[in-house]
């Protein structure tokens, strides 16, 4: 592993010339900085983000915890806030929670260990008052508080919206999956789709789920067409779920729209590369992670926050598992 000794030796100059390049303090000769450029360069030299930071007494890293890296929403989440950080000179410092609260509560202490100058979290702690002692600044994404500056899509609205388009294509027998519970976002859309529902000259019924993975997804859609034969219509808590119902339907010969609708939740991009492609509810996951980039960094910056609640709408998209209206 090359050092900043390795790049004084080979440029001809003490560390702490390095140093004074690299941190752009202090005084260094033009051509002095370039020796010390072209070592860099040479070498592949890359400085350790946290000794800079502890130099400096300024850090550039920002930490990102997110529930579950494998469902393909929350790396769209991802490169969103990624590309505004990057754009404005911060790095990320990642962790996956796996819902986990133990696991949750280790990257906390990883971040600050780290130094991270903010943070952004799709959390699964309910306690405000770990957040408090941090000791940084916390935007929530794809959750919402009360308390805390937060990114979030209108779930209560698309959860309505789904209901609206699969009544209006002619389902009467309804089946209303109902998200995690410790996933607000879920709760949300679970609520508007049965405000909906409940207002409608439709049969529904609800089926309760604990998580979004797949593995998962698949036992509930055996058991909803076990215990619910007759529906022709399913409004599902995501678009993981959505396709193992799609995928469980197909193996049981029913015939997609005609014989049984499915509206998702996301649009996650393997959505359209189903067959048939689902029908969905997309929630603007790569602008959501930039708007929430954007809102830390003012915090970050302490610049004047107008808004540290953004809500950002939702659409219907219309695809290949609902049926044509005109």
């Amino acid at each position: 592993m090359v050092t900043i000794r390795d790049v004084a030796k080979h440029a001809g100059v003490s560390v702490a010339t390095v140093s004074r390049v690299l941190n752009s303090t202090g005084y260094v000769r033009e051509d002095t900085r370039e020796k010390v450029m072209q070592a860099i360069t040479l070498l592949n030299y890359s400085p350790n983000e946290v000794a800079r930071s502890l130099y400096k007494r300024e850090s550039r890293l920002i930490g990102l915890l997110l529930p579950d890296i494998t469902n393909p929403f929350f790396p769209q989440l991802a490169r969103g806030i990624e590309d505004e950080v990057h754009s404005q000179g911060f790095r990320l410092l990642f962790g996956n929670s796996d819902e986990d609260l133990k696991k949750e509560a280790a990257y906390l202490h990883t971040f600050t260990q780290n130094h991270v100058v903010g943070m952004i979290t799709a959390r699964t702690i309910s306690d405000d008052e770990t957040y408090k002692r941090l000791g940084f600044p916390v935007v929530f994404l794809d959750r919402t508080s009360p308390q805390y500056p937060s990114v979030y899509a209108d779930g209560r609205e698309g959860g309505r919206i789904a209901a609206q388009e699969i009544i209006k294509r002619g389902s009467k027998q309804i089946t209303l999956l109902k998200g995690p519970p410790n996933v607000k976002p879920a709760q949300e859309r679970f609520q508007g789709a049965l405000e909906t529902l409940s207002g409608a000259n439709v049969d529904f019924q609800v089926m309760n789920t604990t998580s979004f993975s797949f593995h998962e997804a698949k036992k509930w859609a055996k058991e909803l067409f076990e215990k619910h034969a007759n529906t022709d219509g399913v409004i599902a808590s995501n678009d993981i779920v959505a396709a193992a119902i799609l995928r469980e339907a197909l193996q049981l010969g029913k015939s997609i729209p005609d014989e049984l609708q499915i509206v998702g939740f996301d649009d996650i991009p393997q959505s359209e590369l189903l067959f048939p492609a689902l029908s969905t509810i997309r929630q603007p996951a790569y602008e959501m992670g930039k708007e929430a980039a954007k809102l830390l960094l003012k915090y970050i910056k302490k610049e004047i926050v107008q808004n540290k609640h953004i809500e950002l709408p939702v659409t219907f998209i219309e695809r290949n598992t609902t049926r044509k209206v005109d």
